[in-house]
């Protein structure tokens, strides 16, 4: 993992250099920026493999910023909050946030999420025994390029979005319960996982579906979970 780049962006010296220190104990390389803006610079600069980025920040805070990373980059981010920023979470996720850590954190945590999103991002062909490209019904998913394609069109999915579609396409028209795409999708056990995955099932579909409120490839099924409709 020692060729790992993380940029760790927080407007609180201390907390940056504490993450630092975490990071570089387990032989990653580590880049800081005080604010969005130094973020987006140094993105533009180096090749960065993972953000971990705060919430409330000057200048361009936390969702500004990765609203921003999103228009052309799928590189995992982290967010981190406060325990009352609950609401700034959720809009995290929405706009294109792969997890969050809550302050005060737990460097041990922080760290397994680190390493879960790293490998996620870094390893192809998560599921054993899957085709280079699957298609369904004008929705095709290329495993070796990771692009989705829409009747034809380019759709960009953040790298948690594609892992979830992918996981679904696979295995059309299976029912995966929530639980059962967090556990797959997250690598570790689902608690209290219902909201992050329905905010990522919700933007996949704004962005796969003509509709998305009547979604004609990601289906729920009420009660069970979600499916891709064959």
């Amino acid at each position: 993992m020692d060729q790992h780049t993380i940029l760790v962006v927080d407007d609180d010296k201390e907390i940056r250099d504490a993450i630092t220190i975490y990071l570089k104990n387990e032989g990653l390389h580590v880049l800081q920026a005080k604010d969005g803006l130094e973020a987006i610079d140094l993105l533009t600069e180096r090749q960065i493999h993972l953000i971990i980025m705060d919430i409330m920040m000057p200048k361009l805070d936390g969702i500004a910023t990765t609203f921003k990373v999103r228009e052309d980059k799928n590189i995992p981010i982290i967010m981190l909050s406060a325990k009352s920023e609950d609401t700034d979470k959720v809009l995290g996720l929405q706009v294109g946030a792969d997890d969050y850590v809550t302050k005060p954190f737990n460097p041990v945590e922080l760290i397994a999420r680190v390493k879960s999103q790293l490998r996620r991002y870094m390893k192809l062909g998560m599921f054993e025994g899957a085709k280079k490209s699957i298609s369904i019904n004008g929705l095709l998913l290329n495993q070796e390029t990771k692009e989705v394609i829409v009747n034809g069109e380019n759709v960009r999915l953040t790298a948690i979005e594609y892992k979830i579609l992918e996981l679904l396409m696979i295995h059309a028209p299976r029912i995966f319960s929530i639980d059962e795409i967090y556990e797959k999708v997250w690598n570790e056990p689902s608690y209290n996982a219902e909201n992050t995955v329905a905010v990522h099932i919700r933007k996949i579909r704004e962005k796969i579906e003509i509709n998305p409120k009547e979604p004609r490839y990601l289906k729920v099924v009420w009660g069970l979970g979600y499916k891709i409709e064959k």
